[in-house]
């Protein structure tokens, strides 16, 4: 990759040497600058546009610039760059396609199947679409969301359009997960509610408290199922508040996406404490007994559990908190700046 670059850089030193007529020309028509935009080449395009910044300004046949078409392929470091332009993007961003588009049109637009991909699960990617649009709407003056294209439909219509099958899609997969992890939800409520029963099998008739309540492990038992108990409530509650939700665009923005964290968050912390409480369990009955190779056991396979069931989720985890992007914003802010 270095030497790739050096490449590129001696290349470029050597055109500098011809005539600015002819490499501007030479740009024009390979459609190199645009090519670069699309795949996201932040070095080839600083070069370029810092020796003839100039070249901004250039469009394509649909009347894109540079700029269009990295927010049409979603390159968020191309578009950052031109971004920090200064009030060349204000103009280039007034600039109308075609068909009619501004670009707010633009980024209401679907991604290309390669750009959308880049986060995995549906509801993620309409999450990520949806980003795009929100942070672009706010470096737009306020008309353009009024605006309409040749076909009649204003950026937000034209969202609705492109991104239906997507809404779908994750609505479908959303509804699906979620029932699955209601029903472990429900097992694990079942299981520490039965187990807070079963207490008052052991208690002292004469005090109706439990034989067990000086002993260390049968309080970490008692604090754990309550754990369990609640954080698996906690997530039924937490479940069924998204499946009762309409599923429209902007629930896939952030009240989605939280729910489904916390929701998250609360059943992997009830299936560990109930892994706590098991062993609490086991200690407990066999403090008397001395069992020591039996008690390490124990405690090694919860601990291996527990590492399995991290590991086995981690992806998945790591879907929901990174791509989902704390704070939502993309790389661009528009807010430091003071636009519009």
């Amino acid at each position: 990759m270095p030497q790739a670059r050096q490449l590129v850089k001696e290349l470029w030193k050597r055109s500098l040497t011809l005539p600015d007529s002819n490499v501007i020309k030479l740009i024009q028509i390979s459609q190199i600058l645009h090519d670069a935009a699309k795949l996201g080449n932040v070095e080839f395009l600083t070069l370029l546009t810092d020796s003839y910044p100039g070249l901004f300004w250039e469009v394509n046949k649909e009347y894109h610039s540079i700029f269009h078409v990295a927010l049409i392929n979603r390159q968020e470091k191309v578009f950052d760059l031109i971004y920090q332009s200064g009030a060349v993007k204000d103009l280039i961003a007034l600039y109308k396609d075609d068909e009619g588009n501004n670009i707010l049109h633009l980024a209401g637009k679907l991604a290309p199947p390669s750009r959308l991909k880049i986060v995995s699960l549906a509801a993620f990617q309409m999450q990520r679409e949806l980003r795009w649009f929100e942070d672009v709407k706010k470096i737009v003056p306020s008309s353009f969301l009024h605006m309409k294209n040749k076909a009649g439909l204003t950026p937000r219509e034209l969202f609705s359009k492109e991104h239906e099958a997507l809404r779908k899609e994750g609505e479908e997969w959303m509804k699906s997960t979620v029932s699955f992890c209601l029903v472990v939800a429900t097992l694990i409520a079942t299981v520490a509610f039965d187990a807070a029963l079963a207490i008052s099998a052991g208690n002292n008739q004469e005090s109706g408290t439990p034989f067990l309540l000086k002993d260390r492990q049968f309080k970490v038992f008692v604090i754990y199922n309550a754990l369990a108990m609640f954080s698996s409530t906690t997530s039924i509650m937490i479940y069924l508040s998204i499946l009762i939700s309409p599923f429209v665009e902007d629930d896939f923005l952030r009240s989605l996406p939280i729910k489904l964290m916390f929701g998250l968050i609360s059943v992997l912390a009830s299936l560990g404490c109930m892994i706590v409480t098991f062993s609490a369990t086991v200690f407990s009955v066999y403090n008397e007994e001395n069992q020591g190779p039996l008690r390490g056991l124990v405690a090694g396979l919860a601990s291996l559990l527990i590492i399995i069931c991290t590991r086995l989720n981690y992806k998945f985890l790591k879907t929901i908190f990174f791509p989902t992007g704390w704070p939502a914003s993309l790389t661009f802010q528009p807010d430091r700046y003071g636009l519009y």
